[in-house]
């Protein structure tokens, strides 16, 4: 943890940022996936079927359903989980970012017609 942290210079910081623009077009060539780290209630009730859901607290545990070959852009409804998230999973070793708008946002840039800036597999 120790050489993470000093490793964290302002190029480092900025590039762990991912806004909802650049996300879309990361999905849509196949690069990134969205990990949705919000717990089972809140997934239940308002669940994005793009995304990858696995609870911030279940994360250690569940590792293996992420592929390592893609960018993981780690979301929540604003950035607080989504943080920790991206943190740990760098030090496991993944390529994460953090969605730096949330998923209410993201949602928000795909409302009504725009949700077709995102290709699903319909």
């Amino acid at each position: 943890m120790d050489n993470y942290i000093r490793s964290l210079d302002m190029q480092a910081i900025v590039s762990a940022k991912v806004e909802a623009d650049s996300f879309i077009e990361m999905y849509n060539k196949g690069e990134a996936i969205l990990l949705d780290v919000r717990y089972g209630f809140e997934h239940k009730v308002w669940g994005l079927s793009f995304t990858c859901n696995i609870p911030l607290n279940e994360l250690p545990d569940r590792l293996g359903e992420l592929p390592k070959d893609k960018i993981i852009v780690c979301a929540c409804p604003e950035a607080c989980r989504s943080n920790i998230a991206k943190q740990y999973l760098s030090l496991k070793g993944f390529n994460a970012k953090i969605l730096t708008c949330g998923m209410i946002t993201l949602m928000e840039r795909l409302k009504g017609g725009k949700a077709k800036d995102l290709h699903l597999e319909v």
